[in-house]
């Protein structure tokens, strides 16, 4: 499948702001089953844009910085990919969650695409107990990884209603937990968090999943979002499989890869800071249009 994205962000200020120092992680990641097959960044008004280091986990990080006084600023992001992601098919033959922890232990990987980075807590994905317990009714050692993943994520897609208005960006994954309640990031977060009490190397992925509008509607432009989901690292043969728990899926055609990291924190799609006295207001405006 090949996807034309579109994902426009703007900020109004309520007064001037002097100065802004953005990190942009938008442009799509090189990941298995994706191809990116042109990028286009627009700023208006312009400022000075350099790619910079990803300071964790995965991701195409460009540094904008604007030094003239500014009231708004538009960032849009195009890129086209070709997707070609197999769904994944669990096997009995598949590793055993403790088989899955072990290679993780032994791995020397210490790349950020290695196991290594994604087995412990990170500033947004704290140990949890009660999470812990909740999850580790389909986490037996025993069970085959794939079998138990998509059991997990679609215990949570089923148990969990989706309510955007039941948290906010840095809502901690045990809030979401009591409350049954949240959006995709929280779900994610929920599923690394008992992953992760497991011994198991759980990432969060950032990205683009694409819509299907109910029959006899037509796909409204725009109206698509950022989705967030999980990878589990299944040893070294099966390597980083997606699934998604707010749909209770495997990531396969319908996601694409923005970034990967430990967290939301570390990719996420903008962040920065700015130097002014008034008020400001972000809207985001996302497509994903299939071709073909």
């Amino acid at each position: 499948m090949i996807y034309d994205i579109r994902h426009i962000t703007r900020f109004d200020y309520g007064a001037n702001v002097k100065f802004a120092r953005c990190n942009l992680r938008l442009k799509p990641i090189h990941w298995s089953g994706q191809v990116l097959e042109s990028y286009r960044l627009s700023i208006s008004p312009s400022g000075r844009c350099a790619p910079a280091r990803a300071e964790a986990g995965l991701a195409n990080v460009m540094r904008l910085v604007v030094e003239e006084p500014v009231r708004h600023l538009v960032i849009e992001s195009v890129s086209r990919m070709t997707v070609d992601r197999p769904v994944p098919m669990p096997s009995r033959d598949d590793p055993t969650l403790a088989q899955i922890a072990d290679a993780a232990r032994a791995s020397r990987d210490a790349s950020p695409a290695g196991p290594a980075s994604y087995m412990f807590p990170s500033p947004l994905i704290p140990l949890d107990r009660d999470i812990a317990e909740w999850c580790a009714i389909d986490l037996d050692p025993d069970r085959p990884c794939l079998d138990a993943a998509i059991a997990l994520a679609r215990r949570i897609q089923e148990e969990f209603e989706f309510d955007a208005e039941a948290t906010l960006v840095d809502t901690v994954p045990h809030e979401a937990f009591e409350k049954r309640r949240g959006v995709c990031q929280d779900f994610a977060q929920i599923m690394i968090t008992g992953l992760r009490a497991a011994g198991l190397p759980a990432a969060y992925a950032s990205g683009y999943i694409r819509t299907i509008p109910p029959p006899g509607q037509e796909r409204l432009v725009g109206a698509d979002a950022t989705h967030a989901w999980v990878l589990l690292w299944c040893g070294p043969d099966l390597g980083w499989v997606g699934v998604d728990p707010t749909n209770g899926i495997w990531m396969a055609g319908d996601h694409i890869v923005m970034a990967i990291g430990r967290d939301y924190a570390e990719i996420a799609p903008i962040d920065g800071i700015v130097l002014g006295s008034g008020a400001q207001k972000m809207d985001v405006s996302v497509d994903v249009a299939p071709l073909a």
